[in-house]
Protein backbone atom coordinates (compact mmCIF):
# COMPACT_ATOMS: atom_id res chain seq x y z
CA UNK A 1 0.00 0.00 0.00
CA UNK A 2 1.08 3.58 -0.61
CA UNK A 3 1.33 5.80 2.49
CA UNK A 4 2.60 9.21 3.48
CA UNK A 5 3.02 12.73 2.15
CA UNK A 6 6.11 13.49 0.07
CA UNK A 7 7.34 16.84 -1.25
CA UNK A 8 9.02 16.86 -4.67
CA UNK A 9 9.61 19.24 -7.57
CA UNK A 10 8.80 19.11 -11.25
CA UNK A 11 11.82 19.58 -13.51
CA UNK A 12 11.94 21.62 -16.74
CA UNK A 13 11.08 18.50 -18.79
CA UNK A 14 7.89 17.80 -16.81
CA UNK A 15 9.44 14.96 -14.80
CA UNK A 16 9.16 14.13 -11.12
CA UNK A 17 11.23 11.69 -9.10
CA UNK A 18 8.99 9.16 -7.38
CA UNK A 19 9.58 8.58 -3.67
CA UNK A 20 11.96 5.63 -3.28
CA UNK A 21 9.46 3.66 -1.21
CA UNK A 22 6.93 3.82 -4.11
CA UNK A 23 9.25 2.81 -6.93
CA UNK A 24 9.20 -0.97 -6.57
CA UNK A 25 5.40 -1.17 -6.89
CA UNK A 26 5.52 1.01 -10.01
CA UNK A 27 8.57 -0.53 -11.70
CA UNK A 28 6.45 -2.68 -14.06
CA UNK A 29 4.43 0.28 -15.26
CA UNK A 30 2.00 2.90 -14.08
CA UNK A 31 -0.94 4.89 -15.32
CA UNK A 32 -1.53 8.59 -14.74
CA UNK A 33 -5.23 9.53 -14.65
CA UNK A 34 -7.10 12.75 -13.89
CA UNK A 35 -8.77 12.84 -10.48
CA UNK A 36 -11.85 14.83 -9.53
CA UNK A 37 -10.07 17.19 -7.11
CA UNK A 38 -7.81 18.56 -9.89
CA UNK A 39 -4.96 16.30 -8.91
CA UNK A 40 -3.51 13.32 -10.76
CA UNK A 41 -3.90 9.72 -9.66
CA UNK A 42 -0.95 7.41 -10.26
CA UNK A 43 -1.88 3.73 -10.34
CA UNK A 44 0.24 0.64 -10.77
CA UNK A 45 -0.85 -0.64 -14.20
CA UNK A 46 -2.54 -3.73 -12.78
CA UNK A 47 -4.55 -1.68 -10.28
CA UNK A 48 -5.74 0.69 -13.03
CA UNK A 49 -6.83 -2.27 -15.15
CA UNK A 50 -8.89 -3.63 -12.23
CA UNK A 51 -10.44 -0.19 -11.69
CA UNK A 52 -11.50 -0.01 -15.33
CA UNK A 53 -12.94 -3.52 -15.13
CA UNK A 54 -15.05 -2.32 -12.19
CA UNK A 55 -16.33 0.61 -14.24
CA UNK A 56 -17.65 -1.67 -16.98
CA UNK A 57 -20.96 -1.80 -15.12
CA UNK A 58 -21.71 1.85 -15.96
CA UNK A 59 -24.59 1.69 -18.46
CA UNK A 60 -23.74 3.04 -21.92
CA UNK A 61 -27.06 4.91 -21.83
CA UNK A 62 -25.98 6.93 -18.76
CA UNK A 63 -24.78 10.30 -20.12
CA UNK A 64 -22.88 11.25 -16.94
CA UNK A 65 -21.26 7.83 -16.83
CA UNK A 66 -20.12 8.15 -20.45
CA UNK A 67 -18.71 11.62 -19.74
CA UNK A 68 -16.84 10.34 -16.67
CA UNK A 69 -15.33 7.44 -18.62
CA UNK A 70 -14.36 9.68 -21.52
CA UNK A 71 -12.48 12.14 -19.31
CA UNK A 72 -10.84 9.34 -17.34
CA UNK A 73 -9.74 7.29 -20.33
CA UNK A 74 -8.78 10.22 -22.59
CA UNK A 75 -6.66 11.68 -19.80
CA UNK A 76 -5.00 8.40 -18.84
CA UNK A 77 -1.37 7.91 -19.80
CA UNK A 78 0.91 4.89 -19.36
CA UNK A 79 4.53 5.27 -18.29
CA UNK A 80 7.37 3.44 -16.60
CA UNK A 81 9.92 4.99 -14.21
CA UNK A 82 13.43 5.44 -15.63
CA UNK A 83 16.58 4.22 -13.83
CA UNK A 84 16.51 7.27 -11.52
CA UNK A 85 12.84 6.72 -10.60
CA UNK A 86 11.63 9.64 -12.73
CA UNK A 87 8.37 9.72 -14.67
CA UNK A 88 7.24 12.31 -17.19
CA UNK A 89 3.85 13.84 -16.52
CA UNK A 90 2.05 14.62 -19.79
CA UNK A 91 1.50 18.32 -20.48
CA UNK A 92 -2.29 17.85 -20.65
CA UNK A 93 -2.35 16.42 -17.12
CA UNK A 94 0.08 19.04 -15.81
CA UNK A 95 -2.33 21.70 -17.10
CA UNK A 96 -5.36 19.89 -15.64
CA UNK A 97 -3.80 19.74 -12.15
CA UNK A 98 -2.11 23.17 -12.42
CA UNK A 99 1.32 21.62 -11.82
CA UNK A 100 4.17 24.08 -12.18
CA UNK A 101 7.06 23.25 -9.84
CA UNK A 102 6.36 22.33 -6.23
CA UNK A 103 4.47 19.06 -5.87
CA UNK A 104 3.07 16.84 -3.15
CA UNK A 105 2.69 13.09 -3.65
CA UNK A 106 0.31 11.41 -1.23
CA UNK A 107 0.00 7.69 -0.70
CA UNK A 108 -3.67 6.68 -0.98
CA UNK A 109 -3.66 2.93 -0.35
CA UNK A 110 -3.61 1.40 -3.86
CA UNK A 111 -2.71 4.62 -5.70
CA UNK A 112 -0.76 7.86 -5.32
CA UNK A 113 -2.22 11.34 -5.63
CA UNK A 114 -0.05 13.99 -7.27
CA UNK A 115 -0.96 17.57 -6.31
CA UNK A 116 0.27 21.09 -6.88
CA UNK A 117 1.70 21.83 -3.43
CA UNK A 118 -0.28 25.06 -2.92
CA UNK A 119 -3.52 23.39 -3.99
CA UNK A 120 -2.81 20.47 -1.65
CA UNK A 121 -2.05 22.79 1.28
CA UNK A 122 -5.36 24.64 0.83
CA UNK A 123 -7.27 21.37 0.47
CA UNK A 124 -5.51 19.78 3.47
CA UNK A 125 -6.35 22.67 5.80
CA UNK A 126 -10.08 22.23 5.16
CA UNK A 127 -9.92 18.44 5.12
CA UNK A 128 -8.07 18.34 8.47
CA UNK A 129 -10.72 20.60 10.01
CA UNK A 130 -13.47 18.31 8.70
CA UNK A 131 -11.54 15.25 9.93
CA UNK A 132 -11.09 16.71 13.42
CA UNK A 133 -14.80 17.51 13.69
CA UNK A 134 -16.15 14.25 12.32
CA UNK A 135 -18.97 13.21 14.63
CA UNK A 136 -19.48 9.65 13.49
CA UNK A 137 -16.62 7.58 12.10
CA UNK A 138 -17.15 5.68 8.89
CA UNK A 139 -18.27 2.11 9.42
CA UNK A 140 -16.91 -0.51 7.05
Amino acid sequence: MFLGEHQHTLDAKGRVILPSRFRERLANGLVFAPSQERCIDIYPSTVFERRIEGLQTIPHEDQRGRAFLRILMAGAHEDRPDAQGRVTIPARLRDYAHLERDLTLNGMNDKIELWDRGTWEAYRVQAEEDFANLQTPFVL
